[in-house]
């Protein structure tokens, strides 16, 4: 990554205080959300564009279903009134939603996407964001998954559901970098 643009986009997903649920699991990567809290603020100094993601399930045992304090932001995450919010009910942002027509009549082309799931709503996100044209960039240290079992059964941490989702993002979709390569170009 060699520069970052005066309007590029940070998309947080996905950050409801649902997350922390302990239903979900381990999850890797403990130090996400103030990596996440950097780049915002950093985003909110620079006067930068901010989309806040909130996932409105539709299934009413989901962490994220209305009516319930799973649904809403953490309080690190809360968006101010100018910041933009996308309420989606798939992982990805962009189906079913007003994300792409608001980034494109604003011009913005570069988007810096952080949150949760990796390996499901970041991961989707990152990729129709790839394929509809927008330069991607997900700091690795800003996203965080769950450990899993696969179909078989076989047990998969967290930590190699990350590295393998994003190791699948940085072969069409984005560029993958840390935080501080991001915070530096501020």
């Amino acid at each position: 990554m060699q520069r970052l643009e005066d309007n590029a986009a940070l998309v947080i997903i996905d950050m409801q205080k649902g997350i922390d649920h302990p239903k979900l699991g381990r999850r890797n990567n403990p130090q996400a959300e103030l990596r996440i809290e950097a780049l915002l603020s950093a985003w909110r100094r620079s006067a930068r564009p901010v989309v806040h993601v909130r996932h409105i399930s539709r299934s009413a045992d989901s962490v994220f279903h209305p009516g319930q304090p799973g649904c809403e932001f953490q309080e690190a995450f809360v968006p101010l009134a100018h910041e933009h919010v996308v309420e989606k009910n798939v992982p990805d942002a962009f189906t079913a939603t007003s994300l792409e027509r608001w980034l494109t009549t604003r011009s913005i082309r570069q988007l810096v996407i952080c949150g949760v799931v990796t390996n499901n709503s970041v991961e989707s996100t990152v990729r129709s964001g790839g394929n509809l044209g927008f330069e991607v960039i997900v700091p690795a240290d800003a996203a965080y998954t769950f450990d899993q079992n696969d179909l078989t059964g076989r047990h998969w941490s967290a930590e190699d559901i990350h590295a393998i989702s994003l190791s699948n993002l940085a072969m069409d979709y984005a560029t993958i970098v840390e935080t501080g390569q991001i915070l530096n170009l501020i």
